[in-house]
Parts: C-alpha cells; sequence; structure tokens
C-alpha cells in the first residue's frame, strides 16, 4: 500500500473532510498507537477480517499510562467507521485498566470488528455510537463510558480475571440524569470464554455497576450466559 502504518495513513485524511475517507488495512498485525483527531472527520478503516487485520497495544495503567491515553486506538473525529479490524491490548489483567479501543466520535460505527483486552476494553466515551455484529472481550468494567451507545447483534464475551476480581461487562458513567446517554445491549450474546468457563463457580461475573451517581445500562432481547450472577448487578 501507500503507507507503512495506520497512523500515517490517518495523517493522510483530510482536515475536517465533508466526504468518507477510506483506509484499508491490510491483513497483518500492527503493533502501533492510532489517534483519529477531532480534525479527522468521516475516516473508515477496513481490514481483512476481525481476526486478520488486527492493530495491538498494551499501554496500561500500572506501567504509567492513564487510562484515557491507553487506548491502542482512539477515534475522536465525527463519523468514525470501523469494519473488519480487530482492535487489541495485550496488557493482560494483571495491568488493570488497558483500553484497546476508545471512541468519541458522534455517529460513529463499529461493524465486524472484535475488541479484545481484559479491563477496560471499550471505553464508549460521548456521543453516538453504534456496535453491530462484533466481539468484545474483557473482564472488569469492560465496555464502560458515558457515550449514548447500542450494541446490536454483538458477542459480550467475559474472560478470566485475576483470582481476588470480579468481571463486570458494563460502567456506565452518566454523571447527570439531563444527559441522554445509556449502554444499551440489544440481541447480544454475553457468554463466556472457554478460559472463565471451569472457574465460573469460583469468579463472579454481573452484568455490570453503576460507575456514575445516573448510570443506566438496559440489557434487552439477549441471551445472558449462566455465568452471569443471578443478582445481574453489583454495587459500585
Amino acid at each position: 500500500g501507500k503507507f507503512k502504518t495506520v497512523a500515517e495513513a490517518v495523517a493522510s485524511a483530510p482536515d475536517n473532510g465533508k466526504t468518507r475517507y477510506v483506509i484499508y488495512v491490510k491483513k497483518g498485525t500492527y503493533k502501533e498507537k492510532v489517534d483519529i483527531s477531532s480534525k479527522k472527520k468521516n475516516v473508515m478503516l477496513v481490514g481483512d477480517g476481525m481476526d486478520a487485520t488486527i492493530i495491538t497495544g498494551s499501554l496500561n495503567v500500572i506501567d504509567g499510562t492513564g487510562t484515557f491515553q491507553s487506548a491502542t486506538v482512539a477515534a475522536v473525529g465525527d463519523g468514525f467507521i470501523a469494519q473488519d479490524i480487530g482492535f487489541q491490548n495485550t496488557a493482560g489483567p494483571e495491568k488493570h485498566q488497558a483500553v484497546a479501543l476508545r471512541v468519541g466520535s458522534d455517529q460513529s460505527v463499529i461493524n465486524r470488528c472484535k475488541i479484545d483486552a481484559f479491563q477496560d476494553t471499550l471505553y464508549a466515551h460521548s456521543n453516538r455510537q453504534f456496535y453491530r455484529d462484533s466481539f468484545i472481550t474483557g473482564t472488569i468494567d469492560f465496555i464502560f463510558g458515558n457515550a449514548a451507545v447500542v450494541l446490536q447483534k454483538c458477542k459480550l464475551v467475559a474472560r478470566k480475571p485475576m483470582s481476588n476480581q470480579k468481571n463486570m461487562v458494563t460502567a456506565q458513567g452518566r454523571l447527570d440524569p439531563n444527559q441522554n446517554t445509556a449502554t444499551s445491549i440489544q440481541q447480544c450474546d454475553v457468554i463466556p470464554s472457554t478460559d472463565l468457563k471451569p472457574v465460573i463457580g469460583s469468579i463472579k461475573t454481573y452484568l455490570g455497576r453503576p460507575w456514575k451517581k445516573y448510570s443506566r445500562t438496559v440489557v434487552l432481547q439477549s441471551l445472558i450466559g449462566n455465568h452471569i450472577d443471578p443478582t445481574g448487578w453489583a454495587e459500585w
């Protein structure tokens, strides 16, 4: 292709572009940090499949990077679309917060992607976001933030955390009752990973916990696996 890195290709997009700017990311593993800034509007990243095109990193809180900055890929420019790509943070559960994908892009769409990490995998930070036919894995608060976000027909996969930890699928951060934000999980499969299945008896997994005072999360028309504690939700 024209560029050696995803970040270079993103930098080539026009600032405040009114039309769709498509970047095809060929299959392979790209070890880099990609920031799609607020100026880079209507950028689309298209890969060769969620297990073929992978953007990976390992920044994390324990090693000194804040949660917000730990994201392997951060998309803030409005109108962001990703399709057929894997986003990874390989830091592991012992490294605490380590984000694979952070999105603050309004009217963003993530389709047929894999978002793969442990604690704080997907930071659905703000604005209107839509996830479809995607695969999101993690341990603690692995879908978190304060966006108006809909996840539809996705697989939400709880992994094996550290032995002293509990899994939380969501942690929604609505600060004010007037905010139109929530995490809506529709027609999804909330399931355990193969490494979590044998230890379901000793490790609790919850649908989520209220990160902020007016936290709002809805799970509807979804399959909920037997790894989810019968109480459903945990206290913060």
